[in-house]
């Protein structure tokens, strides 16, 4: 349903175009590592990747499924909350990792949270937490690194700024731009797996930035 929803709803409030190291979907079993950067990403993230025929699990912040309508296609999508500083926080680990030995597709933001920067300017990820790398080593599976620009021209300030980002993006109609770079299985130290996926993210991240500064070839299914 989300990513169903994000599939109409983000191209009417941006260009969305997307690249692919690798032809077709996200290999089931997957695990995609993205940045976060805004509100909005996720919804830049989920529309891309089901251009690809892909339509991930999510891992978010618990307090989402308490929000009206949003905590219902969260909990009917099989989602995971995420409960952030509490003993409750390993769990969500256990159910990415049975969402991946299933054949689901696993959606995590290695940052675990969102820049405090204000302004609508991209900057590149953030130091990640260690739970990419230990969910990697868990399930054995591999984690595609994926970068995405422009959502905080769409949302990004305070909740007043935010709400007028959204409502005039369909005239504004801001360049946004996700790229999926290759797989990579991690090293089995934790630390060493924790770096090595801030990198290719990174990676990722600075060649949605050049689609999206206008530097970059025009993207496969640009709208």
């Amino acid at each position: 349903m989300l990513s169903t929803i994000a599939a109409v709803l983000v191209p009417a409030l941006g260009r969305l175009s997307v690249t692919s190291e690798t032809a077709g979907p996200v290999a089931p079993g997957s695990i995609v590592a993205a940045n976060h950067s805004s509100l909005a990403d996720p919804g830049v993230v989920l529309a891309a990747l089901r251009r690809l025929g892909t339509e991930p699990v999510v891992m978010a912040a618990a307090g989402l499924w308490r929000a009206p309508v949003l905590g219902g296609a969260l909990r009917a999508g099989g989602h995971i909350p995420v409960h952030r500083g509490t003993a409750r926080a390993a769990g969500a680990l256990d159910a990415a990792a049975a969402a991946l030995a299933a054949g689901r597709v696993v959606l995590i933001y290695g940052e675990g949270g969102l820049p405090k920067h204000r302004d609508s300017r991209d900057a590149e990820p953030r130091a990640f937490r260690t739970g990419l790398a230990r969910l990697a080593a868990a399930s054995g599976a591999p984690v595609v690194p994926l970068g995405q620009c422009g959502a905080r021209r769409l949302s990004s300030g305070g909740t007043v700024k935010q709400l007028a980002g959204f409502a005039t993006a369909p005239l504004r109609r801001p360049a946004l731009h996700v790229h999926l770079g290759a797989p990579l299985h991690l090293p089995g130290d934790i630390p060493e797996a924790t770096a090595a996926a801030h990198r290719a993210v990174t990676a990722a991240w600075r060649t949605a930035e050049q689609h999206c500064g206008g530097r970059g070839r025009r993207g496969v299914g640009a709208a």
